[in-house]
């Protein structure tokens, strides 16, 4: 196939050159890193300008990162050239130190060809030629770019005084200051005044309590851990909002929907618009009418009567996975609540009740975001942390696809890891029944809005791909460059033990065809947020690229 992927011996490369490449001649190579950037910037400039600090330097690794995956690669242009990575986009060679697989991470500075010269390349040099390697026009394109780029800058600035949560587990759902590695503009965000409710500056804040009429009231499930946040007068209902959504709907207040003030403390997690409220011990999802990378972050009425469906459905599967997967924890949403008073405030008022991690998780266990695993190597023997982590992450996942017909989305901000004294996985806990879905003709759907049956289900080659993606792509081959560093036969070690895993799990589960393919090398799916971002389109409308599996 074309571009697809093949694991170079530095185990840096995605993409290998297909028929149309032409590999570097031996004039386009010059020695000499370029210097490394320092010092502060605040925004893009016109060009031949470069900046430098940490805000730039991951908004231009992200950008890269991209255009290997979705530019280069699969057009034949990307090489290995060890210790340095090579690409072509619109005809200009780009070079950068690199290691860790598919994860692409990256040492110094990446440079550019010109004059037979290696000169640093910058983030608004890159979108440029982002620009003018794609098909179309999208004049929004470098705006997003430059702006994820100054959120990021003011996060950092936020995080330099702002004082951290006690507790580990939100402060490892606040410590994502750069977002997701594989997008554009990762810290893109919609809106005014999102500094005062962003998790990564370590933001806290009352939530808005809201008292809605009986009468009006939208509810479903069991949503009584609301009632314990405030008093609401005889013949009302408390309902949270979070003040930034309050500030953007401006619903206009009366006897349906009446102000109670201030309510109980909440702490923003990774998605912003899931919050913590320790007071009451339960995580509340809120709408969110602002764009967050891709999509607005709006619970759809039809979501939340899905929540409190899935919940209901899923309690016996959990239950059948944790007999053969002792280890295996989820967080239900049992209950929502919302005012009926138009399809507007419907969907913007509503809140999703969910549990607490800390509510399933063993005593002596600590939950952690998979994603701030990431950010650091693991304690210990790095072949026994990560065989145990695939085991207690990755196995449950596949029998509840191919035994219960249930696809999870398990990327690394939807899976917390519950780590014992020692560091070591000892539990996984998966979590945001939004991206939970029943393969389609699996399961009895009679009785349910046509709506709803059809945002809770998938048909089964896309639900399938949403597990590879989401799980191998997004997720392990992230942790296992983080395990490994830059030691290329340690991240091929960690990839055999993994290989050996899915080996004997699919032979338990009768060696399902999809898991052979898998094992027999078949490509893997890569989310394609450049290309969805550049298109102006929705989040479900994403495609995918074949990327090398690291598995084969």
């Amino acid at each position: 196939m074309r571009g697809l992927a093949t694991e170079a011996p530095s185990g840096a490369a995605e993409a290998l050159p297909g028929p149309a490449g032409t590999p570097p001649g031996p004039g386009d190579a010059l020695p000499g890193p370029a210097e490394t950037f320092s010092g502060p910037a605040e925004a893009f400039s016109g060009p031949g300008e470069a900046f430098s600090g940490p805000a730039e330097e991951a908004t231009l690794a992200a950008l890269l990162r991209c255009c290997v995956r979705e530019v280069a690669g699969p057009r034949g242009l990307v090489w290995p050239a060890p210790p340095y990575l090579l690409l072509r986009v619109a005809g200009t060679l780009l070079r950068v130190r690199a290691h860790g697989g598919a994860a692409l991470r990256f040492d110094g500075a990446p440079e550019r060809l010109e004059a037979g010269a290696w000169r640093p390349l910058a983030a608004d040099e890159l979108v440029r030629l982002v620009a003018e390697e794609l098909q179309g026009h999208n004049g929004e394109f470098a705006g997003q770019v430059a702006a994820s780029r100054a959120a990021v800058a003011a996060i950092l600035r936020a995080r330099a005084t702002a004082v951290p949560p006690a507790d580990p587990w939100l402060a490892s759902e606040q410590a994502l200051v750069y977002g997701h590695p594989f997008h554009p503009s990762p810290k893109a965000r919609g809106g005014d005044g999102w500094l005062a409710y962003a998790p990564e500056a370590h933001a806290e804040f009352p939530v808005r309590l809201l008292g809605v009429r009986e009468d009006v009231l939208a509810a479903g499930g069991d949503a009584a851990a609301l009632d314990g946040m405030g008093v609401a007068p005889e013949g009302y209902r408390v309902l949270p909002a979070h003040p930034w959504q309050l500030a953007l709907l401006a619903p206009a207040f009366g006897p349906e929907l009446i102000d109670l003030g201030p309510g109980p403390v909440a702490v923003p997690t990774s998605s912003v618009r899931t919050v913590y409220v320790p007071d009451a011990g339960v995580c509340l999802k809120f709408s969110l009418d602002v764009r967050i990378t891709n999509c607005l972050r709006k619970n759809a009425w039809y979501e939340l009567e899905g929540a409190v469906e899935l919940t209901r459905r899923l309690e016996d599967v959990f239950g059948a996975v944790s007999v053969t997967h002792p280890a295996t924890r989820w967080l239900p949403e049992p209950g929502y609540r919302s005012a009926a008073l138009g399809a507007r405030l419907h969907e913007g008022l509503g809140v999703i009740v969910r549990q607490s991690p800390w509510a399933v998780c063993s005593p002596g266990v600590t939950p952690v975001l998979a994603a701030a695993l990431t950010l650091e190597p693991a304690a210990g023997d790095p072949l026994a942390w990560w065989r145990t982590y695939v085991a207690v992450v990755a196995l449950p996942v596949l029998e509840l696809y191919f035994t219960h017909g249930v696809v999870l989305e398990p990327h690394l901000q939807n899976v917390l890891v519950g780590l014992d004294a020692a560091g070591m996985p000892a539990e996984a806990v998966f979590r945001d029944l939004e991206g939970a879905k029943l393969v389609a003709g699996r399961h009895d759907l009679a009785g349910l809005h046509p709506e709803v049956a059809a945002a809770l289900t998938y048909d089964a080659e896309r639900g399938w791909a949403r597990v590879v993606y989401c799980l191998l792509v997004n997720h392990l081959t992230e942790i296992a460059a983080t395990v490994a560093g830059a030691d290329d036969e340690l991240l091929r070690a960690l990839w055999r033990e993994a290989r050996d895993l899915f080996t004997r799990q699919a032979a338990r589960l009768g060696r399902p065809l999809p898991l052979s393919d898998l094992l027999a090398g078949a490509p893997l799916p890569a989310k394609a947020n450049l290309g969805v971002r550049w298109a102006r389109a929705a989040d479900r409308a994403a495609g995918y690229v074949p990327i090398a599996n690291p598995l084969a």
